[in-house]
């Protein structure tokens, strides 16, 4: 079970997330680790949708084997290198969740491992068996 809260004392968020989720006691607990937009042949597409798309997809696949779907994502950490990437990375973002809308932070970062990467996505999923 999980509840969401967007207190009316807060301002309302932004985009397609919750300020707060509280998922009841018995539930397993998934983490990812930050998801690159690279394919496994280690092809890095030249624009942010296309690699927020291969981080979405990567996750998928770890959700899929941990036996959970984008239903289960509770948390969204995304990062991006450029400011005017925001709508881009959010329009894949929102393809991508379902409802109830997970809680989410979105960064700006001054680049990460390889200079051509633009986008890194992390979650945190929980479900209850």
């Amino acid at each position: 079970m999980k509840r969401v809260f967007n207190p009316p004392s807060v301002r309302q968020p932004f985009g397609a997330y919750n300020h707060g989720m509280l998922v009841e006691a018995g539930a397993s607990l998934l983490v990812t680790s930050g998801q690159l937009g690279v394919t496994p042949d280690d092809v890095i597409p030249h624009d942010v949708s296309a690699q927020a798309e291969l981080c979405f997809k990567a996750i998928g696949a770890v959700l899929d084997e941990a036996g959970m779907t984008y239903a289960d994502v509770i948390r969204i950490c995304g990062f991006v290198t450029k400011r005017e990437d925001f709508p881009a990375y959010m329009a894949v973002r929102d393809r991508f969740t379902l409802d109830p809308k997970p809680v989410s932070t979105l960064l700006v970062v001054g680049g990460f491992t390889r200079a051509e990467f633009l986008v890194e996505v992390e979650v945190t999923a929980a479900k209850v068996f």
